[in-house]
């Protein structure tokens, strides 16, 4: 029952922090638009769309523990993304200025690879429809490597550094 409750924790505090990136980008549409323009990405503003419901969907996904694995793996695309583009040349800590370290992005993404090998515990729809342990395990380390395997093919097709 602690594992599980531990799994349901994980799940939703990365939940909560990933629904709330996709609200903050929805809501700051321009903004985003622009910021992912300028950090080298082409098509800003397929970016912002991708970007911002892909967040709102892990979010969700996570949450619910549904495909959860596939959710994790996501998640972790999006922090080598991230860390690619954004953090990489910052250090590690997130209080360097005027860029932030890669910190954050470096737990959000152990922490989103460690839900897709653990999966999603009891507390989740992929428990109630019998997927859980399906998707866990060394499913789910693979899983989890294809996301950033994809994380790597947007890079490859979308981002050209301005450094």
């Amino acid at each position: 029952m602690t594992l599980h409750a531990a799994l349901f924790a994980l799940r939703l505090a990365l939940a909560v922090v990933f629904v709330a990136h996709g609200v903050k980008h929805y809501r700051n549409r321009i903004k985003t638009i622009a910021w992912t323009g300028s950090i080298g990405f082409r098509s800003p503003r397929i970016q912002w769309f991708l970007m911002t419901f892909a967040e709102m969907g892990i979010g969700l996904a996570l949450a619910a523990g549904f495909v959860t694995s596939v959710a994790a793996a996501a998640a972790l695309a999006m922090m080598v993304v991230a860390y690619w583009t954004v953090h990489r040349h910052a250090g590690f800590f997130i209080t360097a200025r005027p860029d932030e370290g890669w910190e954050y992005v470096f737990v959000v993404a152990i922490t989103a690879a460690a839900i897709a090998v653990l999966g999603p515990g009891e507390w989740s729809i992929d428990h109630v429809i019998g997927w859980s342990q399906r998707l866990d395990g060394f499913t789910g380390a693979v899983i989890a490597g294809c996301g950033v395997i994809a994380a790597l093919g947007q890079l490859a097709v979308f981002f050209r550094s301005t450094r």
